[in-house]
């Protein structure tokens, strides 16, 4: 990754992991880190599953994954893929046949939770029906669902169990010359999950898919979620991400991409910076924010906005921001364009005209990135 020679404290150096291919998305090595989402329709309704699907690529999801807890999943999976714009993952528990049947399906990605899926043997077959069908293996550890013979050694959960376990599933593959995997090690304790996560970036090598699993609804798990992936992410480790939330999947993708965001890691769309709002506001600030949030939601561009309530803090953060509205007085406020102070604005035109402010500056971005595309390739 680009490093931050002006402001050195901003810098994350991430952890070096091996590449794998899920679907035409790199996942590892200098590959950006793919934001996952997971559908909760009926996999069977092909046309349900795919809305979810779409609406979640249209949000930035990378990777989307499908349950297939039975065989009329696995049928509907074939044309789920199909219609998807993104790789799908089949998500696999408990029966192994079902992983075969969405590898031969066109799954980019098969899950196993090593607990749950059967012996060796069971395993064996699923990664050769993923060696003949292209597919890639997520070892999914759960501290809810670990081996019987790790709970007896340890007593309960924890990450040592929790990384044992994934190293000897990661054995196992290794030892069938299968090597296009991913691992995951999550628990519902932030705690947990943080400690195995570190223990497992030390251990090997193979890229990691972050997730703190159950985090909750859709306040207390962002909340969960920011911090644990927040502070792994912050030490280099992680490839895939997924916020788990009892929430609309559209929600995780959102939250996963400004947890990355807020990191430096990934940039799309507009990155609003806004006040909390206090007596000194001169328009209403969160009013103004949930229409700009909603407004703006089709900009894909990476690019930030400021909407700050008075003159304290705003004209300085105008000043490092592409667009940005500044309260004053007597009902109307400063545009800034560019970090530089531009024009007054009345408040009651401030919605529509800093729109139009960011979809203006969001062609101009793009243009300038067009160019330096071309010029890169001549």
């Amino acid at each position: 990754m680009s490093l931050n020679h002006v402001r050195p404290w901003k810098n994350i150096y991430r952890r070096k992991s091996r590449q794998i291919m899920v679907g035409n998305v790199p996942v590892g090595g200098d590959a950006p880190i793919a934001v996952q989402t997971m559908t909760n329709t009926d996999t069977s309704d092909v046309a349900a599953t795919v809305a979810q699907v779409q609406a979640a690529a249209e949000a930035g999801a990378d990777i989307v994954r499908v349950s297939t807890p039975d065989e009329s999943s696995t049928k509907a999976l074939k044309e789920i893929v199909r219609e998807s714009t993104v790789p799908i993952v089949a998500d696999i528990h408990f029966h192994y046949k079902r992983a075969i049947e969405a590898a031969e399906a066109g799954a980019a990605c098969l899950r196993i939770n090593p607990g749950n899926i059967g012996d060796e043997k069971r395993v064996k077959e699923v990664i050769q029906a993923a060696k003949d069908h292209g597919c890639s293996i997520r070892i999914g550890v759960n501290a809810g669902s670990l081996e019987k013979h790790l709970l007896e050694k340890y007593g309960e959960p924890c990450p040592d169990a929790m990384v044992e376990s994934g190293l000897e599933h990661i054995r196992i593959l290794q030892d069938n010359d299968f090597h296009e995997f991913k691992i995951s090690c999550k628990a519902s304790d932030v705690f947990m999950s943080a400690a195995a996560y570190q223990q497992l970036a030390e251990a090997t090598d193979a890229p990691i898919h972050l997730g703190i699993t159950e985090a909750g609804g859709l306040v207390s798990g962002t909340i969960k979620s920011a911090i644990g992936l927040g502070n792994l992410l912050w030490m280099g480790i992680g490839d895939t991400i997924r916020v788990s939330l009892s929430a609309d999947p559209v929600e995780e993708v959102k939250v996963g991409f400004e947890i990355l965001k807020s990191l430096g890691l990934r940039h799309r769309g507009v990155n609003i910076i806004s006040c909390p709002s206090c007596a000194r506001q001169g328009f209403d600030v969160i009013k103004t924010v949930e229409a700009l949030e909603h407004r703006l939601e089709h900009i894909k561009t990476p690019m930030s906005l400021s909407i700050i309530g008075c003159v304290v803090n705003g004209p300085g953060e105008a000043l490092m921001t592409d667009v940005g509205f500044t309260g004053g007085g007597a009902g109307s406020g400063m545009v800034y364009l560019a970090g530089k102070q531009s024009h007054k604005l009345s408040n009651e035109q401030m919605v529509d005209h800093i729109v139009e402010q960011v979809e203006k500056r969001a062609a101009v971005i793009d243009a300038e990135m067009a160019a330096d595309d071309v010029q890169a390739a001549e």
